[in-house]
């Protein structure tokens, strides 16, 4: 109920601002006119008088696939958890705009909100708050109320309320929420409950694993399902959140843990998500008995509306922040997964800029200043690479899992 309470205020609170956006602002409204450029992005017009062109998020036409209920969507995640049988759900193909991908500064815009979602406001604490666009000042933090909450960050609208995003943070490594982070992260992430090898015994997130390499599936979607409370807690906010801008486009960003959360709850809601340095979260969803939107002709992998975002320098990102001698083990994070939902924007910081592979350039500071921020040509002349889905793409591939503490086996 607090959550339904918080934006309520919100709404209270940014219908205050609109006064003082001026009619010059560049603003995602109905009343503007607007065409497509060359590459099919919007362009939006003041109907007024023209304007100097303004730096701001860019939008495009994009097809997302939404369940068509929302209760055959639960009813059929319930059969399958229950009862590991499979219902068919049907798919409603929907036109909207979502974010431009293939602007740098669009995706330096989207990278600030999801870096902003780790304070609690401008004020709070100014050398980690960054600087969007003055369009994209109406901004609301959720989830702070609660100080041992995880699941938190903030709200940014456009002046006229018809496009949100939802920014949520990700793992914070000291703070009063680290701990439910790092739960999150090895029950996400990790092959087998964070089990890393014998010496991580009193370290588990769950008790599933069987023996040599063997790990119980059901053991598993139970964990996920009744402990992992942040997918949850997000499943009530975007309804909340929908309920209240109903004819909004919504799109969701965060960062590694809070990126992953973002495109697992796009993907449910049919809602545009970007990930920027996320951990693998395809094999999460999975677990999680997430029914997935219709597979691609070409690849045959799920339209997820998902854009990845990161660089070859980011062991997470590449779930290779593993082993007893990696840095993310000896902090206690098993991060073992690698392949991710929709489409993949990877900067290849090693073999261009000459970075080393190091855990600290996971930072999202670091792909804001040092990458998006950057005039660099990546591949064939652009400034931003091209999106691809991970194909070919394998997660725990030498474990078992199976039904292996079914005690009538």
């Amino acid at each position: 109920m607090h959550i339904l309470a918080v934006f309520s205020l919100l709404l209270l609170a940014c219908y205050s601002q609109e006064a003082a956006i001026t009619p010059t602002d560049l603003l995602f409204t109905p009343q503007h006119s607007y065409e497509l450029d060359g590459f099919n992005r919007v362009v939006l017009q003041s109907p007024i008088r023209p304007i100097t062109p303004t730096l701001t998020v860019k939008a495009v036409s994009t097809v997302v696939y939404r369940p068509r209920s929302r209760n055959a969507l639960k009813r059929a995640r319930l059969r399958s958890i229950r009862d590991a049988q499979c219902e068919h759900i049907e798919w409603d193909s929907i036109e909207l705009l979502g974010p431009d991908v293939e602007d740098q500064h669009t995706l330096g815009q989207l990278a600030r909100m999801a870096a902003n979602a780790y304070s609690v406001s401008p004020g709070h604490k100014k050398k980690n708050w960054h600087k969007v666009d003055p369009q994209w000042n109406i901004s609301f933090p959720y989830g702070w109320e609660d100080i041992n909450d995880g699941f938190r960050g903030h709200v940014f609208f456009s002046p006229d309320n018809s496009t949100i995003v939802l920014s949520i943070k990700g793992t914070t490594l000291n703070g009063p929420t680290s701990h439910k982070d790092k739960f999150n992260d090895n029950l996400l992430f990790s092959c087998c409950c964070a089990r890393v090898d014998f010496s991580w015994v009193f370290h588990q997130v769950c008790n599933c694993y069987a023996h040599s390499w063997r790990c119980d599936s059901t053991c598993l979607s139970e964990a996920l399902i009744e402990e992992s409370l942040f997918y949850t807690v997000g499943i009530d906010l975007i309804a909340n959140l929908t309920e209240l801008y109903p004819d909004a486009n919504i799109w969701l960003v965060g960062h590694s843990l809070g990126g992953a959360l973002a495109s697992l709850l796009g993907t449910t809601f049919g809602l545009p998500a970007v990930a920027f340095e996320s951990p693998g979260e395809r094999l999460a969803a999975g677990r999680l008995h997430l029914p997935l939107p219709p597979p691609s002709n070409s690849t045959g992998l799920p339209m997820a509306p998902v854009t990845h975002v990161y660089h070859t320098a980011d062991p997470i990102a590449q779930g290779t922040c593993t082993g007893v001698g990696s840095p993310c083990v000896a902090a206690g994070y098993a991060l073992e997964t690698r392949c991710h939902l929709g489409k993949t924007i990877l900067y290849d910081t090693v073999g261009r800029l000459g970075w080393h592979v190091d855990v600290r350039t996971h930072r999202i500071a670091d792909i804001i200043t040092r990458v998006l921020d950057v005039e660099e040509e990546w591949e064939y002349g652009r400034k931003v690479p091209i999106a691809r889905e991970e194909i070919d793409c394998t997660d725990c591939f030498k474990w078992e899992f199976g039904n292996f503490k079914d005690k009538s086996n």
